[in-house]
């Protein structure tokens, strides 16, 4: 792990990770977000550490990405909760890890409330089909019934949510209130109607539901989609309050002492907006808070050093090169002269003792003898290597105090950033996590999220808490 710390104000309230994965009164934990700000690997990490810490976790994830799959070691997963091997179990503790599949869940809740034949008849009628796989708002829904079949089952000490990556994470909530009222039965009896009106007045009203409803109804069209729509609430008609009344069971669990939300966000502004506007809505909703997971924070080993000293350094360096290299092509260009006279003057050179005959320049054993340059260069020849060495040095020295001012720039725009949020919501506790080179592909690496998570890094490998 680097040297890199995390700036967090002393004024703001620390989120206690660890307090809240170990507390046996928290059943569900909610990793909520804006997309690509890292929700699926927190939420692993928050299972890897929970369950080695004790308990008996299962994470459903919803990102079809499935890095969630390979950085646990599992070839896929899917729909029903797979158990997580080379998770530490000495404290008592499991890891389970699933996919939801919204369409197999949604015919897991018509297998489970319609005998056999009524449920062949929905799960093979083409309306259904399309409300199943693509109807606005199914996805987020199937997750909430997921989570309210996994919670009902009681076979799981903590349940972790990774939210689906929506474009606002306040869809997570709006989305299965939607879905539900619309299979409430209500909706569907009214479009029911001109089947019993008949001809063109039928056909009319037809329409006029049809402009009302989204995306997968507006695919089938005419008297085909009115068939199917009869077939389905035919064969549906005693379950459709069956949805409302889960929707709104679940809706209360989330509300319950036992959950916790996590806000996840990366420090940016737009990511940190949707935050906020996450955690009033969550007041709005009176679900608990527990606190904000500012993610891929970046640090710095040598605080101390500001950018404009940094800055300051690389400009005196480069100009003291400058103002080398001037020196030395001055004192080439005096010894140039001072050596020309001599050149026509005194006897002539012994020609052998100079490496030279008559046929040309010859080796003699790496100069003379007794010579500081026994390898075979002249003090000007070996001159010209030492000097470009020594200005290399100074370049590099150069380029790595730019690179650090950059760098404290960038920590200080996300100070401010994150300062702008935590002064709007004081009440909010926050941890951050440090984002290092690498990627997380594996156990080691979410055990190293999980402990920067908690405050307390000690994992010595470089890794970089990336994601969706």
């Amino acid at each position: 792990m680097t040297s890199d710390t995390t700036t967090l104000d002393a004024s703001a309230p620390r989120l206690e990770v660890d307090t809240l994965i170990d507390d046996p009164h928290t059943r569900i934990v909610v990793c909520c977000g804006s997309g690509g700000v890292g929700k699926t690997t927190t939420a692993a990490a928050l299972g890897v550490r929970a369950a080695e810490r004790g308990r008996k976790v299962v994470v459903l994830t919803i990102d079809p990405a499935r890095r969630l799959a390979q950085s646990m070691g599992i070839s896929e997963l899917d729909n029903v909760p797979r158990q997580v091997k080379d998770v530490d179990e000495t404290a008592g503790g499991e890891l389970h890890a699933m996919m939801l599949d919204m369409k197999r869940t949604f015919d897991e809740i018509v297998e489970g409330h319609a005998d056999a034949d009524r449920a062949r008849a929905i799960l093979e009628n083409p309306f259904y089909q399309s409300l199943s796989a693509g109807f606005a708002g199914t996805q987020e829904y199937m997750a909430m019934e997921k989570l309210g079949q996994l919670r009902a089952n009681d076979e799981w000490d903590l349940i972790i949510v990774d939210t689906p990556p929506s474009r606002s994470a306040l869809d997570f909530l709006d989305a299965p209130k939607r879905l539900g009222s619309f299979l409430d039965g209500k909706f569907i009896r009214v479009l029911m109607a001109p089947a019993k009106v008949g001809g063109r007045a039928g056909m009319k009203f037809l329409n006029v539901g049809m402009s009302m409803m989204t995306g997968t109804l507006s695919k089938l069209m005419g008297g085909q989609l009115l068939c199917d729509v009869q077939t389905f609430v035919a064969a549906m008609d005693t379950m459709f309050g069956g949805f409302r009344t889960r929707a709104d069971a679940t809706y209360r669990l989330l509300q319950a002492p036992g959950t916790a939300f996590l806000v996840v966000a990366a420090p940016e502004r737009d990511a940190l907006r949707e935050a906020a506007y996450f955690v009033e809505r969550l007041a709005a909703e009176q679900m608990p808070l527990a606190g904000l997971v500012l993610n891929r924070v970046h640090g710095s080993g040598a605080a101390q050093l500001s950018a404009e000293r940094a800055l300051a350094a690389a400009e005196a360096l480069t100009d003291r090169m400058a103002e080398d290299t001037h020196a030395d092509a001055s004192a080439d260009t005096d010894a140039e002269a001072e050596a020309a006279p001599g050149a026509a003057a005194g006897p002539a050179p012994d020609r052998t003792e100079n490496n030279l005959e008559a046929t040309g320049i010859v080796d003699l054993d790496g100069g003379k003898a007794g010579s500081r340059t026994a390898g075979g260069l002249s003090p000007a020849a070996a001159a010209e290597q030492v000097t470009p060495t020594s200005a290399s040095a100074a370049q590099l020295a150069a380029g790595l105090l730019r690179l650090h001012a950059e760098r404290m720039q960038v920590l200080a725009r996300e100070r401010r950033t994150r300062d702008r949020f935590t002064t709007l919501h004081p009440e909010v506790p926050v941890t951050e996590v440090a984002a290092l080179p690498g990627d997380v592909h594996d156990l080691t690496g979410l055990r190293a999220i999980g402990d920067r998570l908690a405050l307390n890094p000690t994992d010595s490998e470089d890794v970089t808490n990336t994601d969706d």
